[in-house]
Formats: structure tokens, sequence, C-alpha cells
């Protein structure tokens, strides 16, 4: 084969970026070289179109271990202890194949924390779809909800936290965004960066095939109307029993000591596992295919260069471990096979047969061009901020229907099917409280907290003040159960960027998570965005989901959400100023979709997080609960719903009562 037989938009690359390809390697790229180009410079492995924007994040905090760079952040909590977190999405192969496609994003997010040296204690998920009454919608939550519970339950890693939204906006593409939480102690925290030509390179896990083959390609495309049908070979499939046994052994494995660096093999496989361990090192490596542990036969080079088969890790190890390493592996079962060594030039080969069949710098690989894409505030924006006159409803009537809402009904259909209570840390359980609380037997008696947020709606309707409230949501949540934050890790869902009106929501967006995060204090550790959602429909709810993570100092002084005694005192804490412009109230009972969102006072509410832990702390309140979609009077339902007691409540004053209750 020719390498003019092989166009580079076959491969999702432009004119452009080929004869950048030719200008790095001095070169035509050979057609597997291309095909390499082609997933790593894709928007999933590349990045090429956030890098930039994503510059504004703050990172910095004397807590702060590793930031965004490596496979997940990792904070300090104390006692030599340190929280790996990390978020990423699954959407596309969600979209056309809900359960392995929500399974195997379950199955990446938790070997991006085994990278880091952790033992994986938690997940958490935020799961967006079309209306409910629509067949392929709800087909797609019943695939997605049953994928995650089927391997979180199987590895052993409870499922604490989360969302589930239905909105006409998810219709076409909905979002399966997975965070994973686990616990490391400081001098046990791996790297990813390559070290020491002539150590051995091993491939451990599972062995490969054909699965998931271009996926990472495939989650930088735009759905069709084909997508399900053409696609379902792009989905990885996953073994959580494989998974299990991986995390026990790699565990076992980096203990005892030997292991230089280790990558997840996930988007790209292998490909983007050596090129950005050598690139990350400075190192080069030279891998030998028919040493690949192979699940099929008669695979070509770029199948094993590309497969995404699931539950495999490469690791860089001394060359008088690599035996012991090995045997670590065999005894759980798995894989262990030397596929390679690490050199001292400057370039990634690979060789099948004895004969070089790539040679490329690892950097051209891994560090994907960089574009300025244009952006453009949309057109109907700022007519959207407009609020029509909003008609008066019956307040009973009103508040049913909020409550009856997906957005703020009981999530038990979701909840109910994962295993929230293995590994017995579990205080605070999914729908119990704001936050999931976790006991620290390590840290006793200190406790982690475990939330996510984001919200579409306003986003599309502000993106800079709804991004703003999700992260000042987050906090209120943490601080509902006790917990100061730490940090946070996001997913970033949206559109194409190549649209200008969507990059422009996009950029928007990121300067508010931005400048949220400053004024709270708060480091982005790490996150993930995922552009090209879209379909025939056009492109998905703009929405930033924050994951954060923050700490308690005494698990015990914790509370949950519902009310817990009859005559205990109801407050009302903070702004007393509703108003019903962008509310859910608005959208949900009036079918409005405008106004614009209400701006976060950074310093008001910060002094009403901390008035809130220290009541939480000193055992003052038997209940706390924020007040979101629907305003107060969901808020109190919801509490008396939870605790099975009923509550008398006067609010204050407002022109009229929807205003009160619901703004």
């Amino acid at each position: 084969m020719t390498t003019a037989t092989l166009a580079p938009e076959s491969v999702g690359l432009t004119r452009e970026e080929y004869e950048e390809i030719r200008r790095r390697l001095g070169r035509d790229p050979s057609p597997l070289e291309l095909r390499m180009f082609g997933v790593m410079w894709s928007e999933h492995c590349g990045y090429k179109h956030s890098k930039l924007t994503l510059q504004l994040l703050p990172t910095d905090n004397p807590r702060l271990l590793q930031g965004p760079g490596e496979n997940a952040g990792v904070l300090d909590i104390g006692g030599g202890w340190a929280v790996a977190f990390k978020m990423e999405s699954h959407n596309h192969p969600s979209a056309v194949d809900p359960f392995n496609g929500a399974a195997t994003g379950v199955g990446g997010i938790i070997r991006d924390i085994l990278a880091m040296g952790a033992r994986p204690i938690a997940l958490v998920d935020s799961l967006r779809f079309g209306p409910l009454h629509d067949p392929k919608s709800r087909r797609q939550a019943a695939g997605v909800i049953a994928g995650i519970a089927a391997y979180g339950n199987c590895v052993g890693i409870p499922t604490v936290a989360g969302e589930l939204v239905t909105d006409p906006g998810y219709r076409g593409t909905p979002l399966v965004n997975v965070a994973c939480v686990g616990l490391v102690q400081h001098g046990e925290v791996a790297r990813s960066r390559a070290a020491g030509p002539g150590n051995p390179v091993m491939l451990v896990g599972a062995r490969t095939g054909r699965d998931g083959i271009g996926g990472a390609a495939f989650a930088s495309e735009e759905l069709d109307t084909a997508s399900e049908r053409e696609d379902r070979a792009s989905v990885q499939i996953g073994d959580p029993f494989a998974g299990k046994l991986l995390i026990e052994a790699t565990v076992d494995a980096l203990r005892a000591g030997g292991v230089v660096a280790v990558q997840d093999l996930g988007a790209a496989g292998l490909t983007c596992a050596s090129s950005e361990m050598a690139a990350r090192g400075g190192v080069g490596m030279r891998l030998e295919l028919e040493r690949v542990p192979l699940r099929e036969e008669e695979m070509r080079p770029d199948e094993i260069l590309l497969s995404e088969s699931q539950e495999r890790m490469l690791l860089v190890v001394m060359p008088e471990a690599a035996d012991r390493v090995a045997s670590i592996y065999r005894r759980w079962g798995l894989g262990a096979d030397v596929v390679g060594e690490v050199t001292d030039g400057p370039l990634l080969t690979v060789h099948r047969a004895g004969a070089p069949i790539v040679s490329l710098p690892p950097y051209a690989l891994a560090e994907a061009p960089v574009h300025r894409p244009a952006a453009r505030e949309p057109d109907t924006l700022r007519a959207r901020w407009a609020m029509p006159e909003v008609p008066q409803t019956d307040p009973a009537q009103a508040l049913l229907a909020l409550l009856a809402a997906p957005a703020v009904a009981v999530k038990r259909v979701a909840f109910e099917q994962y295993d929230h209570m293995v590994q017995v840390r579990t205080v605070v359980a999914p729908g119990a409280g704001d936050a999931a609380v976790l006991r620290l037997p390590e840290l006793p008696p200190k406790g982690l907290a475990l939330v996510c947020d984001g919200d579409g709606r306003l986003t599309s309707l502000d993106p800079y003040r709804g991004a703003r409230r999700a992260v000042a949501e987050a906090a209120a949540n943490l601080a509902c159960v006790g917990a100061t934050p730490l940090g946070l890790t996001d997913c970033l869902n949206f559109g194409s960027p190549e649209n200008p009106e969507v990059f422009w929501t996009f950029r928007q967006a990121v300067t508010g998570i931005a400048d949220a995060c400053r004024a709270m204090k708060i480091p982005v550790v790490g996150g993930n965005v995922s552009f090209y959602n879209e379909s025939p429909d056009g492109p998905v709810l703009p929405t930033p989901v924050i994951t954060m993570v923050g700490l308690l100092e005494d698990v015990a002084s914790t509370c949950g959400a519902g009310f817990r005694r009859a005559d205990d005192m109801i407050v009302l804490a903070g702004g007393t100023d509703p108003d019903l412009a962008a509310s859910f109230y608005v959208s949900a009972v009036h079918g409005m979709h405008a106004g614009r969102p209400v701006d976060v006072d950074f310093d008001a509410h910060q002094r009403l997080l901390a008035v809130v832990r220290d009541a939480v702390a000193r055992g003052w309140l038997s209940s706390a609960h924020d007040c979101s979609e629907g305003g107060a009077a969901v808020a109190v339902a919801e509490c008396a719903a939870l605790g099975g007691l009923g509550a008398d409540v006067m609010l204050p004053g407002a022109p009229r009562a929807d205003i009160a209750l619901f703004g």
C-alpha cells in the first residue's frame, strides 16, 4: 500500500494537519503511521481545539501533588495520604451501545485512578438523556444504568453519587460522564513517564482483540442516524471480573517495587500509551508486535496498535523486577508479557518479525497541533434573556408538577441498581444527603465527600454564569454534609468546536469555572473535554459537569438532608431575594426557556458555606439541604419526604407566591 492510497481525510485529519506531519517527520508518513496520527490527533486524544482555553483553569494549591497532565489529579488529605480523582466522558459509545459504552466508561476511569498508584474506592456518574417517554431515550437510559451497575458492582467499587437529568436537548446525544476516586499514600503515587534505557516494557492484563478499533476517532465525530449501526464495532467490550483482577494485581505490583511507570490502555490503545509514556519521559521506545498476546488470529499491525481492548495496562519495569512483576500478574490469572524496551534515542519504533514498520518521534504523536477556533456569541442569546410575563399558577399544583419532574424526582431507578455499600465506607448514601460521604479507616476520624453538579439549561442561557453556578452548587452540596472543598475535576460536554457559536459558549463556560474556582480557592486537578456531541437534531445542550471532592475532619459530625425530629426549627439561610428568571419553575411548569441566570456573589456564598460547615461540625444541625431546582418549596418537600415528616413554613414575602416558593 502506498501513502497515496490513504487520504488524510479518511483518518480524520485535514490537509493542513497532514502537512504538519510531513514537516515534523521530514517525510511522508506510511499508511500505518498516518492511522496512528489520525487517532492521536483526534479531538478525544489531542485536545487540539480546547488546549489553549483549558489553560485558564487554576491548578495551584498547597495540597496539590499532581495536577493536569497525568492520568488523574492527586491532592494531599493529611497523614501521608492523598486522594486521586478524575472524570471522563463516554458519550459517543453510550449513544450507539448504551450498556457496553457505559460499562467500559466505568472501567476506563477506574484504570486512570489505578495508574496513579491509587486503590479506587468510589464512583460518581452524571447521566443525561432525552425525555423518557421517547423510546430511544428510555432504551439508552436503561442500558447505561445497567452497564454502570454491571461493571461497578462486579468490580467491587461503590457508585455513591451522581445526577440523572432528562431534557429534549439530550435527545440525540446522551451524556455519560463517570468519575472515580481513589486513595494512595504520598510515597506510592505512580507516574506515566517512561525512563531508563534498556528497561523492559510490559503489557499486562487481557489479551488484545479487534474490539474498539478507532474508538478515539469515533468519539471525535458527530453522530448521525446510521451511527448506531455502523459504529458499534468501535465500542469496546469490558470484562469487570478481569478489571477486578487487574486492580488487585497492579496494586500488588506497585507495592512490590520495581515499576518505573504505568499507563492505562484506553483511547488509541498501545499507540497512545507508548507514545505518551515516551514523550513524557523524553525517551524512545521499541515495541515488538509479535510479542503482543492476541485474542484473535491474523490481526494486522494497525489493528494491534489501535485496538482499544479493555483491562490492559502498559508498564515500564526495572530489568531485575520483570520476572517478579510478571509472576504477580500471572498469580492473579492475568497476562504479563514483555513487548519492548525503553531506548535512549528520540524515536518510537515498532517492529514486526524483526523488521521496522513505524519510526516516529514520540512527541510528534503525543503533541497534537493547537487550533484557534473562531468564536461568536450566539445571535439569539440576549433575546432569550428577556423574561415574558409568567402566568399565575396554583402553588400546590405547581409543586406537584415540579416534584414529578425527572430532574427533581427521586432517582431510585438508578441508584437502587448500584451497590453503594461495597467496601463499607459509605456513611451518607445516594439520595440521603446533598453529597455522598465516605469514612476513611486509613485516617480516622476523617471522611471524604463527593458530589457532581451541572446544568445545561442554565449554561445555554448564559454559559459564564451557568458554569459559575455549577461550581457554587457543588460547593454548597459539600457544605451541607460538613465538608470543605479540596478540588474538582470537570467534564465539558459541547457540540462541534468548529461552530463559532459553540466554541464561544465553551470558552465562556471555562472562563466561568476558572473565575469561580479562583474566588473559592479550589484547584482544577484534571478533567475531560467532549466535543462533537451533535446529532441531526443539532448540538447537545452545553453542559459543564463538576465533580468536587471535600474533606471532613470528623465523619461522625456529618448530616443528611431529611428532617429527623418533629418540632425542629427550619431556617432558610442566605439570600432571601428570589427571582423567576431562568428558574427551573418557569421551564418545567410554564415551558419557558427564558431569563438570564442570577450570578453568584462568591463573597457572600463563601461566608454562608463557612457558617453551614461550622454548624454541621458543631452538631447544631440535624439536616441541611441546598435550594436549587424548584427553589425553597421543593427543598422543604424533599427534606420532609426523606425524613417521613411534615413541615409548617412561612417564607419571606415576595410580590407573588410563586416567586417566594419556586424562585
